[in-house]
């Protein structure tokens, strides 16, 4: 009996010796950096949204096309997200015939100016048409209208250049 008790105490002290091993050759843990760190992240705006927009001399038709080209300026204190123009065309009658959608992709920062597209297949009894602006968080107030947009200064106050049209 005791043999067994002293057979158990040094297989247990063994065990125990082994643990302390193994725990003691565990590799360090990695050094940790947040991954935000040094950032400077606004959240995008939550509520009523302000913007300023410059409306086209006018909507024009490429063959079975109805194209539209808007440019919007963010005058909000924070980027937008979800930044969307709906543009739904009526007939005669007031019915809904035909709506095209165009978005901005990721944030739409403070200050920075859009041009947006929009596009739909034209349809007999498209009469007028109507605008409405909305983002995820929130609605969008009475836009702004201006005559020309102000393109933002760069941070060497030189202005900003605007992006080249796409080449078909």
């Amino acid at each position: 009996m005791i043999r067994a008790r002293l057979v158990a105490a040094s297989i247990f002290s063994f065990s125990l010796a082994a643990g302390a091993a193994l725990v003691a050759q565990a590799p360090p843990a990695p050094d940790l950096q947040p991954i935000l760190a040094g950032r400077n992240i606004t959240p995008p705006l939550h509520g009523e949204a302000s913007i300023q927009v410059q409306w086209p001399p006018a909507t024009h038709r490429e063959k079975d096309t109805v194209i539209t080209k808007i440019t919007v300026k963010n005058m909000s204190s924070g980027p937008l997200k979800g930044f969307t123009v709906n543009q739904p065309w009526y007939n005669k009658d007031g019915a809904v015939v035909a709506s095209a959608k165009a978005t901005v992709p990721g944030l739409f920062k403070p200050e920075e100016v859009q041009t947006l597209t929009l596009e739909l297949p034209y349809k007999t009894g498209m009469d007028r048409n109507n605008y409405t602006f909305e983002h995820a968080n929130g609605s969008v107030k009475k836009p702004e209208t201006v005559a020309k947009i102000e393109m933002p200064s760069d941070a060497k106050g030189a202005p900003a250049k605007a992006a080249a049209p796409a080449k078909k």
